[in-house]
């Protein structure tokens, strides 16, 4: 039996600019951070000569090709290690929740195939796969940030270059600088899971029809992320809590579908009761609200009094692993 264990995470600063659609005209730039919630993957041989497939549906077929899981589909016509084999996959936290999960999946998925076939591949090449499966052959709208993340774990900095290399390279954060980050930055359940397809979609449409504003926008969320990490790696996080709330005015202007009104009062909340600044995690419109506060009790309190559960966090640095090879 292998089983896998792949990071979920939260974008830092610089979401959207991995879009294809940005990045291949302009570059990209996202800093991510990996975190300890996890998607596992378990995959084992059993003795009936078939693809027995659990995750939310159970499904058992004859061929890879009939599988209705479209990632898992595609992932065993490309790794056929068949038949005989069952296939499960748990989580940590739901998906549609704005951490990634996705693309968490694919890069764990893939990362178990691997593994079975005791095949040797890169993180690099783990997420150049996800990605080809699920923007180039699925028709996904989302960025490559996701993959990147899940594969090499850490606070990054990803550098998307407009000929598609990407460019990884860890933040070179001061050790007190990451503990202030585990201690300061709270992580919120909004109660609204969305679909980041649905929000996605409407942001390719505009940047394939070069959208002025759009493209502006990016241009802008870009420029934060710069700044976001250079503040980080100058040991100053209370600077980038102003910066995240800098941030989360700018992404607002994207789209109506970024917030709501009840985000936005419980934004406006968190703000005064200590949060120097904050965002949705993820492409908009619900899932988890995170924030730098310098007063962390107090911000909790807060949030507790509105209904929101907090997740506790911290960071991981080890990206998909096999965590389990019997």
């Amino acid at each position: 039996m292998i089983i896998t264990q792949t990071p979920l995470r939260v974008s830092i600063g610089g979401g959207g600019t991995d879009l294809p659609w940005y990045y291949e005209q302009h570059g990209g730039l996202v800093i991510s951070a990996a975190i300890d919630r996890y998607i596992y993957i378990a995959l084992n041989r059993t003795f009936r000569p078939d693809y027995f497939v659990k995750y939310s549906e159970l499904e058992r077929v004859e061929r890879p090709e009939d599988i209705k899981h479209p990632i898992i589909r595609e992932a065993l016509m490309r790794h056929d290690i068949g038949p005989a084999i069952e296939l499960v996959s748990m989580a940590d936290i739901p998906a549609g929740t704005g951490l990634g999960s996705s693309g968490t999946f694919t890069v764990g998925l893939l990362r178990a195939l691997y593994a079975f076939q005791r095949a040797h591949v890169t993180p690099h090449a783990l997420a150049e796969e996800a990605c080809e499966i699920e923007i180039d052959k699925l028709g996904g709208s989302g960025g490559k940030q996701d993959q990147y993340i899940a594969a090499f774990g850490g606070i990054t900095c990803f550098d998307f270059k407009a000929d598609g290399h990407v460019d990884v390279s860890p933040l070179a954060l001061p050790l007190p600088t990451l503990h202030d980050l585990e201690s300061h930055l709270l992580l919120f359940f909004t109660g609204y899971a969305r679909v980041a397809e649905d929000v996605m979609r409407g942001h390719r449409a505009k940047l394939e029809a070069n959208d002025a504003a759009m493209v502006d926008n990016l241009h802008a969320i870009k420029h934060l992320g710069q700044r976001i990490k250079t503040a980080l790696e100058a040991g100053d996080a209370p600077t980038f809590g102003h910066i995240m709330d800098e941030h989360w005015r700018v992404k607002q202007q994207r789209s109506n579908a970024m917030s709501n009104p009840r985000i936005d009062a419980l934004y406006a909340h968190a703000k005064a009761n200590g949060a120097l600044g904050g965002k949705l995690v993820g492409a908009g419109g619900g899932g988890f609200l995170m924030f730098y506060a310098e007063e962390p009790e107090r911000l909790r309190r807060a949030m507790a009094e509105e209904g929101l559960e907090e997740v506790r966090f911290s960071f991981d640095f080890d990206g998909a692993r096999v965590a389990i090879r019997d």
